[in-house]
């Protein structure tokens, strides 16, 4: 089993952007981040420690300006956290192991598939396309993946 940490030079190699975001709890403008329209077959692991996090079969377009998943594809990564900053209560969704902020879950998403909405900033996520998961080490969850396009 892989081993996650927050990776000291991850966090050096980020762009300002990804700095704001995963660490500094940031928020990227809505409808443009770079994962927002990406319809590729893969996951979305945390740019800072690699955990994987969401899966391209649990990605749907939400119409609120980022990347909304269903749910995590290994919710022990995902912590979610209570925020009340910005005169609201919102539930803030950080990563396990590299305590990165990746965005915010939200109860408004697809009855069918468990009603929750993964509101998520790209800045905080690499993805890993299919083709490149076993050579990555995430051969574990290509089932889990499914061709989106």
């Amino acid at each position: 089993m892989a081993t996650y940490t927050k990776d000291p030079d991850a966090i050096a190699r980020l762009s300002p952007e990804e700095f704001h975001i995963t660490q500094q709890s940031g928020t990227e403008r809505p409808g443009t981040g770079k994962l927002l329209d990406n319809k590729e077959p893969g996951i979305y692991v945390d740019i800072v420690s690699g955990e994987p996090l969401f899966a391209s079969a649990d990605k749907y377009e939400s119409g609120c300006g980022w990347p909304s998943f269903t749910k995590p594809i290994e919710p022990a990564h995902v912590n979610e956290l209570r925020d009340s900053s910005l005169g609201m209560i919102r539930t803030e969704v950080r990563s396990t192991h590299g305590d990165s902020h990746l965005g915010h879950v939200f109860p408004d998403g697809p009855r069918d598939r468990g009603g929750l909405r993964y509101c998520i900033n790209s800045a905080s996520l690499r993805f890993v396309h299919r083709d490149d998961m076993e050579a990555e080490g995430y051969g574990d969850y290509i089932n889990q993946v499914e061709d989106v396009a």
